[in-house]
């Protein structure tokens, strides 16, 4: 069999980090980890060709040289996903499709003609699937009963990749999270019990990036990697050693609860271990409205201190914050921007609420008859998916005031350099090399930061200091800048479509008013 797996186009996003990238010479930010696991469950005797649609366009000749499409998606890429599986099926094409958009909303991958649907986690439902296609079915929907043991998933095929085009690799240690905030589908996706991998799986797949020369960020993409702090303390007394024989080749990133500060071991042994960032769901500093979501564990100590015990014990934060909660009260942006300015946190991921398919809040909000039609996404320039309990615009207003003010240049450089002299761990006294894709980047930041804009007297200085003061800290603290070229022009686009569906929005409101009062029966 001849497999081509594809990997949709994602949109500009927070995520992105587009202006960034393309400055750099680079692709993507992360490659598709969920297909080049898959591709290491696919019988040895296949052919295998991997497309990154935000690296390289697959070509006519890929098409045609294919007898089996696969394709995986995440929600935001709903849109080439349908291209793709539409014209799989115009050109004759077998079509699978699996990952966290179709499990959540299958319907969706089935409107748009797939023929395999491979949900779930694919270590139960890959197996599944080649069957089927060994007795010679043409169409299938694949689905687990069960969680699968993580210790006998393979080793990604990371030699399918063009490793040059991303700015961070991707590895799983862990899935699963032990908590239930009510607007995530990470627990409806993986569960509430982590399974992890073991220490020599993990030290196996860092090795084979090792060997492969990889020295840019390594994101372990755990939902909350300290869901099980018993095994995420076992890797890192494994990880520590084999990171200081090889003179910590990469830096690692992850995602963890806030609860991170509460086990001081734990944030010892991840700082020993090369973990340069930890991206944190704060959502609010508003603990009504934390309770209200079921976000307990953010509520058990003040979220100020325990941002500042992290950041000093030498990890940098970015966190995810959601305006337009459930009985919120008016000043939510405001304060959730005060928050990250005390904090310094650089990267703060402000977004609109949205009821995610088939979670505790989409139940409810259904139930309530709050839902509006069509999907929710992830995207900041959308707005919500269901009726909120204040004014819509109110939300909108606030949400895009928090959002260009957190990323006004001079805040932002201020707010990072702050963040980063609080680091005064043990953090590994490692300098980073700057690759051409660095040394293409920094003239130019350089250039628009420390020439062309108002924060031009700042930016050398704080450079310098960072430079002096702390030089094991230099290429983060660079990397913390020149994100910030996505973050103040995504603004621009955030600020304008959002404006935009608010005009509409109040439009089709006068229209059903006018309709509304002409239909009023004459007294």
């Amino acid at each position: 069999m001849k497999a081509l797996l594809l990997w949709p186009i994602m949109p500009n996003s927070f995520w992105s980090y587009q202006e960034a990238l393309d400055l750099a010479g680079l692709h993507a930010t992360n490659p598709p980890l969920g297909l080049i696991t898959v591709a290491a469950m696919l019988p040895s005797d296949w052919e295998v060709r991997l497309v990154d649609r935000n690296v390289r366009l697959e070509t006519d000749e890929d098409w045609d040289w294919c007898d089996l499409v696969i394709i995986s998606a995440m929600i935001i890429q709903k849109e080439d996903f349908r291209k793709l599986i539409q014209k799989g099926v115009e050109l004759g094409k077998k079509v699978a499709v699996g990952g966290p958009f179709p499990t959540s909303v299958p319907e969706f991958a089935t409107e748009a003609g797939a023929a395999y649907l491979i949900l779930d986690e694919g270590e139960c439902t890959v197996p599944m699937f080649l069957e089927a296609l060994a007795r010679g079915e043409e169409r299938g929907i694949f689905r687990a009963t069960e969680k699968p043991d993580v210790t006998q998933t393979p080793i990604p095929r990371f030699d399918l990749l063009d490793l040059d085009a991303y700015m961070a690799v991707t590895v799983q240690f862990s899935r699963g999270c032990p908590f239930q905030c009510e607007f995530c589908d990470i627990i409806n996706l993986f569960g509430r019990k982590p399974r992890t991998k073991t220490p020599e799986q993990m030290l196996a797949e860092l090795e084979v990036l090792y060997q492969m020369g990889w020295y840019r960020y390594v994101f372990i993409v755990d939902d909350n990697f300290i869901g099980n702090k018993r095994n995420a303390k076992v890797l890192l007394r494994a990880l520590i050693p084999w990171m200081e024989a090889r003179n910590y080749p990469f830096p690692l990133l992850t995602e963890a609860s806030l609860n991170l500060a509460e086990d001081d071991e734990l944030i010892e042994l991840m700082v020993k271990a090369g973990f340069a960032l930890v991206f944190m769901g704060i959502e609010t500093p508003d603990v009504e409205s934390l309770a209200g979501i079921h976000k307990e564990q953010n509520t058990r100590q003040s979220l100020m201190e325990s941002c500042h015990k992290i950041t000093r014990a030498g990890l940098q934060i970015m966190s995810g914050f959601i305006i337009g909660f459930d009985n919120e009260r008016a000043g939510a942006g405001k304060r959730i921007q005060e928050f990250i300015e005390e904090t310094g946190i650089p990267q703060a991921h402000l977004s609109l609420l949205q009821a995610l398919h088939n979670t505790a809040m989409w139940t409810r909000l259904k139930q309530e008859d709050r839902l509006h039609e069509g999907l929710a996404t992830v995207y900041q320039g959308s707005l919500m998916n269901f009726k909120p309990t204040r004014p819509v615009e109110e939300i909108v207003a606030e949400y895009i005031d928090c959002f260009w003010n957190l990323y006004e240049p001079l805040p932002y450089l201020k707010r990072t350099f702050r963040h980063f002299k609080m680091m005064n761990g043990q953090r590994p006294k490692i300098k980073r090399r700057f690759t051409w894709h660095e040394m293409r980047l920094f003239p130019v930041v350089c250039w628009r930061q420390g020439v062309v804009r108002t924060t031009r007297l700042l930016f050398w200085w704080q450079l310098i200091a960072i430079a002096l003061q702390k030089p094991s800290l230099f290429y983060d603290y660079f990397v913390a800048l020149s994100l910030g070229e996505h973050f103040f022009s995504f603004r621009h686009q955030v600020k304008a479509q959002l404006e935009a569906q608010l005009e509409v929005l109040q439009q089709n409101k006068q229209a059903q008013e006018q309709e509304s009062y002409q239909l009023e029966p004459v007294s």
